[in-house]
């Protein structure tokens, strides 16, 4: 009984240990996810004003840019995978890695030889588990990702992109990240980032409403070429922000629950740990007055 006792404080003392480690890593991502949905914020004036540019030079010019047109017969598509570089977040990484799977067997339903490209340690160990084959991987920025990261990512994407089929580059480049609804929802999404598409709305032309009349210097093609990687940039940039909240979201709602299991197991054990320290008593007393009474036997046969 004293061992078993001694068992169940000292397992309660080491889920008192778990539950101080998984509330301050609650707390602190608590206070990360802040600042993490201010960088979001701060980034998504730039990329709605960028896209707007290259939604301007894109429909109001008849250029046809390399990383606007569609190619004919695609053969080869990229996937750019965005998980975490660190675990205890619940199934964050784990809905990426299985919505990039199901796009991957939709893409090679379609005859398209899919190319991985990943962010984060998660996914890499993911495929390195099972022996796949990765374009390139980039570690290390999944909680603070920052513009150089992202212009990085897109070079090396956009390099693919422009190199033919046959030579191993790719005729398409999907991305797969989770998207910040809320503190409570995060959703794991899927993008075509090229080529881009340039959607005509379907609401009715106002005859009286005036368009705009661009000039393009020194030409369209030249603004492009600009515009267009930063774009790309800008748009894998905002992917890895929402990633990122949405990693620390997960967290700390994982670790939330951690918490909350490790204060109902101590109160558990505490229970356990009380019902055996007053059974170790019983039997105690038990054996004084089982004790006293065979010393009175004693004493009563040698009279």
């Amino acid at each position: 009984m004293a061992s078993s006792l001694r068992e169940l404080r000292q397992r309660r003392s080491s889920v008192s240990t778990t539950k101080k480690i998984t509330r301050a890593m609650e707390l602190i991502a608590s206070s990360r996810i802040i600042k993490a949905q201010q960088r979001a914020r701060a980034a998504a004036p730039y990329a709605r004003e960028l896209t707007r540019a290259v939604s301007a030079v894109a429909t109001y010019s008849n250029v046809e840019h390399p990383l606007t047109t569609e190619r004919e017969n695609p053969t080869r598509a990229a996937m750019l995978l965005i998980t975490s570089d660190r675990g205890l977040a619940g199934a964050y990484s784990s809905t990426v890695i299985k919505q990039g799977e199901q796009l991957a067997e939709l893409l090679r339903d379609e005859g398209k030889e899919v190319v991985p490209y990943l962010a984060g340690r998660k996914a890499a160990a993911y495929y390195q588990f099972r022996n796949r084959s990765v374009a390139k991987s980039w570690e290390g920025f999944s909680d603070a990702p920052d513009y150089a990261a992202a212009r990085e990512i897109a070079d090396e994407l956009i390099g693919a992109f422009m190199a033919p089929a046959e030579e191993g580059g790719v005729d398409e480049i999907h991305i797969v990240y989770t998207r910040f609804v809320s503190m409570m929802t995060q959703e794991a999404t899927v993008i075509r980032m090229l080529p881009l598409e340039v959607v005509e709305s379907d609401e009715p032309i106002d005859p009286n409403q005036t368009f705009p009349l661009y000039e393009f210097e020194p030409d369209p093609e030249s603004v492009l070429d600009k515009l267009l990687p930063l774009y790309v940039a800008s748009r894998i940039q905002y992917c890895l922000l929402q990633s990122a909240a949405s990693e620390l979201a997960a967290r700390q709602k994982a670790m939330k629950s951690a918490t909350d299991n490790a204060q109902q197991l101590i109160e558990r054990l505490t229970r356990e740990a009380n019902q055996a320290r007053q059974a170790e008593i019983t039997q105690e007393i038990t054996e004084i007055v089982g004790g006293a009474n065979a010393l009175a036997d004693a004493s009563q046969d040698a009279e």
